[in-house]
């Protein structure tokens, strides 16, 4: 079923909006292979920060002067980032400690697929979640990944600290 409250268009008539997971994580690797592992998770960091920034905008989810409490956050990421929506992930939590804020997700788009102990990093879902963030907090972050389920974590957690 194709939800159309997500999505403000159809890009795709027949097929819809979405397509397989194998094959964007094909695009990842390749990235990752032209140009080098760094270079491509700046790439991918960035691009998931303007995605997230434009999925929040598009839908006109942002209020000027409204501001919303964690857990009202947490509702429209899963609405926009989860089953309901793009499906890149499933925010469990997302918890503020002063400056930083930490996001508790799992069946992440960058971990499927990956064997136990894998190095890989959530970049995409990093600047994703962190451009989906920053729409709603009105504020730059900065983003890093703490505990990875690839690497005995029950979640990929990333934390998000705000820049002057």
């Amino acid at each position: 079923m194709y939800l159309m409250s997500v999505e403000p268009h159809v890009l795709r008539q027949e097929l819809g909006d979405f397509g397989s997971i194998i094959f964007l994580k094909s695009i990842l690797t390749g990235i990752e292979e032209t140009l080098g592992e760094r270079t491509a998770a700046i790439a991918m960091i960035a691009a998931g920060r303007k995605q997230g920034k434009i999925s929040v905008e598009e839908l006109g989810l942002v209020k000027e002067g409204a501001t919303l409490s964690l857990d009202e956050i947490l509702e429209k990421a899963n609405h926009i980032l989860g089953k309901e929506g793009s499906r890149l992930c499933i925010i469990d939590k997302i918890e503020q400690e002063g400056q930083l804020y930490k996001v508790y997700a799992k069946e992440t788009f960058c971990s499927s697929g990956e064997p136990k102990d894998s190095i890989r990093m959530c970049t995409y879902t990093l600047g994703a979640i962190q451009g989906f963030l920053e729409a709603f907090l009105g504020k730059r972050l900065q983003g890093k990944q703490t505990e990875s389920v690839l690497r005995g974590g029950t979640h990929d957690v990333l934390e998000y600290s705000i820049i002057d």
